[in-house]
């Protein structure tokens, strides 16, 4: 029995979608706002989930549910690996480490591809489209914003296998409404979807903090500069 998921996730996370998006440092993102410090940290955030993703699907790739949709030209990691070349040098496997929330997401893909494997396509889902859809904006903002030229530190948002992007989402989507679950899994692994952008979230706030930071940082330093040159002009907000 196959039902169609593509149409379930895409109604029943488009709340945890909208939340995800006006989380302080998303919000930030889309504004043209991205500390370089913060980036990276994601950068290498994302390194340790999509390599959990990744493992997993490869060591169930005999999955009558998971095959279908493994389609490994939206493999992450090979990509995520020259980001963090550049961005933490040739030795970056010894200068990374996963955040707290990192940690718990990536052992949440561990829990779930052992105990209930069918319920990765919800993490895969979350993932592999939202990066699809909105990778090419997302590198474009962040070219201009950290002012990085070429593909330097954004290989993440080139998927240099997938000709055309529009297509390839119809084929996947098409791939989840063919995958032999029944309505009970289906609602399950839509559940799990929404946890996913949970997860997601969790990482953002994380972010969010050291955003602020930053922000606060560069501020401070902003206004001591203009006490020294004694100037008592009023800083705009």
């Amino acid at each position: 029995m196959s039902v169609a998921l593509a149409a379930q996730l895409r109604e029943g996370t488009k709340k945890s979608h909208t939340m995800a998006e006006n989380t302080g440092f998303v919000s930030c993102f889309l504004k043209g706002v991205v500390d370089k410090a913060s980036y990276r940290k994601l950068v290498a955030d994302l390194y340790f989930v999509y390599g959990a993703m990744e493992d997993e699907f490869a060591r169930l790739k005999d999955n009558p549910v998971l095959a279908p949709i493994a389609f490994e030209q939206l493999n992450r990691r090979e990509a995520l690996e020259k980001d963090l070349a550049y961005y933490f040098g040739s030795d970056w496997k010894q200068n990374i480490q996963p955040s707290p929330s990192a940690s718990v997401y990536v052992e949440r893909i561990h829990q779930v591809a052992k105990e209930s494997p069918e319920l990765l396509v919800g993490h895969h889902y979350t993932r592999y489209l939202g990066d699809l859809s909105g990778g090419q904006i997302l590198k474009n903002i962040a070219q201009k914003a950290m002012n990085l030229g070429g593909d330097d530190g954004l290989h993440f948002y080139e998927f240099d296998a997938i000709a055309d992007e529009k297509a390839f989402k119809g084929t996947y989507r098409s791939a989840m409404d063919t995958l032999p679950i029944d309505q009970p899994m289906a609602d399950r692994i839509v559940e799990e979807a929404n946890e996913a952008f949970h997860l997601n979230m969790n990482m953002f706030k994380e972010l969010e903090g050291n955003l602020v930071a930053a922000i606060g940082k560069v501020l401070f330093g902003f206004l001591t500069r203009r006490q020294r040159t004694g100037s008592t002009e009023t800083v705009a907000a």
